[in-house]
């Protein structure tokens, strides 16, 4: 087995033994208070809907959260050559969460997906140094 620091991320779920049945067969209607809650902090919402000079009904959406973090993460990397090192604690925090919730869906894990706690998920991002990074990597990849 490879040596996991090799690595610039690491994931792993511990294994959870035998699971409860109950919660199993009904782990889709336990799960839709934390996917309506992951649903709102992911999510634009559905986007907006409008007509078009030509009367067509055009559909338009944002991407959410993680497009926009995204977007604002490049333009970082190319004009200033920064990564915060709170913006980049909220994107892992926020793949920790999304890491819980599809592990519970899953049924990876008999835990229902904390906001706070790690529970039986882990994963681990090293920081990067904005400095040794190329400032026009980002557009290309």
């Amino acid at each position: 087995m490879a040596d996991g620091s090799d690595y610039a991320v690491r994931f792993e779920i511990d294994y959870p033994g035998r699971m409860d049945r109950l919660t199993t067969l009904l782990r889709l209607i336990w799960a839709i208070p934390i996917l309506i809650l992951f649903g709102l902090i992911t999510n634009t919402g559905g986007g907006y809907q409008y007509v078009d000079a030509a009367g067509k009904a055009v559909q338009s959406g944002g991407g959410g959260i993680t497009a926009g973090l995204f977007v604002a993460t490049v333009l970082m990397l190319v004009v200033r050559q920064k990564y915060p090192r709170w913006w980049f604690d909220f994107g892992v925090e926020l793949a920790r969460f999304s890491a819980r919730v599809s592990a519970y869906l899953f049924l990876l894990t008999d835990k229902y997906p904390s906001t706070t706690e790690a529970q039986s998920v882990h994963i681990e991002v090293d920081y990067p140094d904005a400095m040794q990074l190329n400032r026009w990597l980002p557009l290309v990849k």
